[in-house]
């Protein structure tokens, strides 16, 4: 499981998975050492990671953010445990959106100040996949044929005090008509944009995390595009 927590990623596996260790910048053990949030930076690996560190972290990175800090990953003795025990920390809402594709161009809309992936919060007993392309619709007016899913990402915020756990399910799409394609203003959303594969990376530097993590697992499935 990863979380975006103030645009950080925090990584949650169990500690059987085999994980690359040279991809870290530290490697804590737990039983070796105290951790303590507000001293770790660049890529962190925490081994033997506890339920209530697990918490002491995440409160710490929601209340604080950490400018130093690039991820951290968590390796826990129950991962099913963890992951659910993670969960109880937030209200849980659900939420879909596209990766829109038309003639190797990737449409992005532009939305307080960075550029974002059309989509928005799931309607009661609305299903993933019809939100999904309800939402890309209704922000940009257009209309879109649902493909494979991506992937499924998390990210916090806080609402009216509370902590907000976002769960939304991703999408690829193909734009069959965008003749009408206009901003949905009432959504904050200023722009639309088509962006082709060659320009992406000017998108990509100012976009969220989770966002970039959409299109790395697209790409990932897609490697030969």
């Amino acid at each position: 499981m990863k979380i975006f927590i103030h645009d950080i990623p925090v990584n949650i596996f169990s500690k059987h998975d085999l994980l690359e260790m040279d991809l870290y910048d530290q490697v804590i053990d737990n039983k070796k050492t105290k951790v303590k949030p507000e001293f770790l930076s660049g890529h962190t690996l925490i081994e033997n990671a506890t339920l209530q560190q697990s918490d002491e972290i995440m409160k710490y990175l929601r209340e604080n953010g950490h400018a130093s800090l690039k991820s951290i990953t968590l390796s826990v003795k129950d991962y099913n445990v963890s992951v659910d025990h993670v969960k109880r920390l937030f209200t849980i809402i659900k939420a879909a959106g596209g990766l829109v594709l038309k003639d190797r161009k990737v449409l992005f809309i532009y939305r307080l100040k960075r550029w974002d992936l059309p989509k928005g919060k799931l309607d009661n007993g609305e299903g993933t996949k019809i939100g999904a392309v309800r939402e890309v619709e209704e922000e940009c007016n257009i209309k879109v044929r649902l493909e494979e899913k991506i992937c499924t990402t998390w990210h916090t915020y806080k609402s009216n005090g509370k902590p907000i756990l976002k769960k939304t399910s991703w999408y690829t799409m193909v734009c069959v008509d965008d003749s009408k394609m206009k901003p949905q203003i009432e959504e904050n959303i200023e722009d639309i944009r088509w962006f082709d594969y060659d320009h992406l990376k000017h998108a990509l530097a100012d976009t969220y995390p989770s966002i970039a993590y959409v299109f790395h697992k697209y790409f990932h499935m897609h490697h030969n595009v």
